[in-house]
């Protein structure tokens, strides 16, 4: 089969000033893609800022012949979003795919957590995907083409000690997705969502030097660079990490009828049922989960 090329194709990274995002850029850059590298320049935390990253980035990229412009905006300021937007449509005419990767981290327990440390975090990682998304969203609609991958992480999906803001906002990148996918779909827009393991700034301190020579990002970006091809799924949420690839699905068990006359005492006689995986689906959709109960109303 031949290579995944990107020629022609205009794409937006953010947080492309290292780890993950760096790598996505260059990946995308080798295969033809001309890319907006955006990277407000900030420490894990989200404080400071500047180009620098950013600029050194498109350095490499010039390097081997690609085409990249800097951006130093951050994804939760909608002045800087709408720069960042023109500035590709200014220098390329189009936007063909965006890889939403900037994150901030604000590690506490809930108990020592500040409100303003969950809602930056929240700010960042959700919020500063939907913008950068709804920015692209008409110019994707208009083309009948686009490709948005989003990034969301095991701790949305499992749960981690000490990161339930930045759980919370990735779990809500995934119900993103799943509407973005319905709606995106006459128009040729798919949307899917990467939950990646790297060695990055973000989790060099949380696993040993071993470990994390086994996790570089590169061995995340070739799943992330499929997501952002014409052959790419849609809602679709791939796990990656030191070069192994898997599916992760939202499933419901088959469960039980219980009828309206149900009562406290029949769910909890029920347990074992309600709970049995066998038979258990992943939906497309939230209408399919709804006709099923239906189905089950009407003995089914």
């Amino acid at each position: 089969m031949a290579d995944i090329r990107f020629d022609g194709k205009v794409a937006i990274v953010t947080g492309a000033g290292g780890g993950l995002g760096r790598q996505h850029a260059l990946e995308l850059a080798r295969r033809g893609a001309k890319v907006v590298v955006n990277d407000l320049g900030g420490s894990v935390d989200g404080s400071g800022g500047g180009s620098d990253a950013a600029n050194k980035v498109v350095e490499e990229i010039k390097a081997f012949g690609g085409e990249a412009i800097a951006n130093g905006s951050s994804v939760t300021d909608d002045a800087g979003v709408a720069r960042m937007v023109k500035d590709a449509m200014d220098a390329w005419g189009r936007i063909d795919i965006l890889v939403a990767n900037a994150g901030i981290l604000r590690d506490k327990t809930f108990a020592k957590m500040e409100i303003a440390d969950f809602q930056v975090v929240v700010d960042v990682h959700l919020m500063g995907t939907v913008k950068p998304a709804k920015a692209v969203w008409e110019i994707m609609r208009g083309q009948n083409y686009g490709r948005i991958v989003v990034t969301t992480s095991s701790t949305g999906l499992y749960g981690n000690f000490g990161q339930a803001n930045y759980g919370a906002a990735k779990l809500g990148l995934v119900g993103f997705m799943n509407t973005l996918k319905l709606e995106g779909q006459k128009n040729n827009i798919h949307v899917n969502a990467i939950s990646p393991v790297a060695a990055t700034r973000m989790t060099e301190n949380l696993m040993p030097p071993q470990v994390l020579e086994q996790l570089k990002p590169e061995y995340v970006t070739p799943g992330v660079v499929f997501l952002c091809s014409e052959e790419a799924p849609t809602g679709v949420i791939l796990t990656a990490g030191a070069g192994a690839f898997a599916v992760s699905r939202i499933v419901e068990t088959e469960g039980v009828y219980l009828g309206h006359e149900a009562t406290v005492e029949k769910v909890r006689d029920a347990w074992a049922q309600i709970t049995d995986p066998a038979g258990q689906q992943a939906y497309a959709t939230g209408g399919e989960q709804t006709a099923k109960f239906f189905r089950k109303m009407q003995g089914g």
